[in-house]
């Protein structure tokens, strides 16, 4: 494990907050619930925008989908970030020394500048996309779906590594 990592999560295990989330009976039961919600929002969102991308659901036009399921998507996202903070902080040492945390976490920032990388490179043609969906995307798309259901299989298995 990287020692500069190790410091980081001895220093939020031991801040205010860690303690707070390791010694309160609701916070990590809260923030395992809204983490999971966040998790359903994001996959069921970004599952379904992926799988319209890659090219199943052909009968639903891209563009409204893509501008309907996005924002769900990031506010599953935005869910997930502070939920998922505070089970950190509840067992900082342990999730530190987890290689399938570190993976999870480095997959979590890779899925994310996926999708910066398609918003950026794809959002103003996705208009375009029923008639011609450039392979480039399509495939950005599958390793969008991927990454995110890795993502939370990892998180799943956290418990047992």
């Amino acid at each position: 494990m990287n020692a500069a990592f190790a410091r980081f999560a001895e220093a939020v295990g031991s801040s205010d907050f860690g303690q707070w989330a390791s010694g309160s009976a609701l916070a990590y039961p809260w923030a395992n619930v809204i983490h999971l919600l966040g998790l359903v929002m994001l996959i069921g969102a970004i599952g379904i925008v992926d799988l319209r991308l890659v090219g199943a659901f052909r009968a639903i036009p891209v563009a409204p989908l893509y501008r309907s399921l996005i924002p769900v998507a990031i506010a599953g996202l935005i869910l997930m970030v502070p939920s998922g903070a505070t089970m950190f902080a509840a067992d900082a040492a342990g999730m530190a020394g987890s290689i399938v945390f570190r993976w999870k976490i480095m997959l979590v920032a890779i899925a994310i500048i996926n999708a910066v990388v398609f918003h950026m490179l794809w959002r103003c043609r996705i208009d375009q996309w029923d008639a011609a969906p450039p392979l480039a995307g399509r495939l950005m798309a599958a390793g969008s779906l991927m990454l995110w259901l890795t993502i939370g299989t990892l998180g799943r298995m956290i418990a047992y590594s």
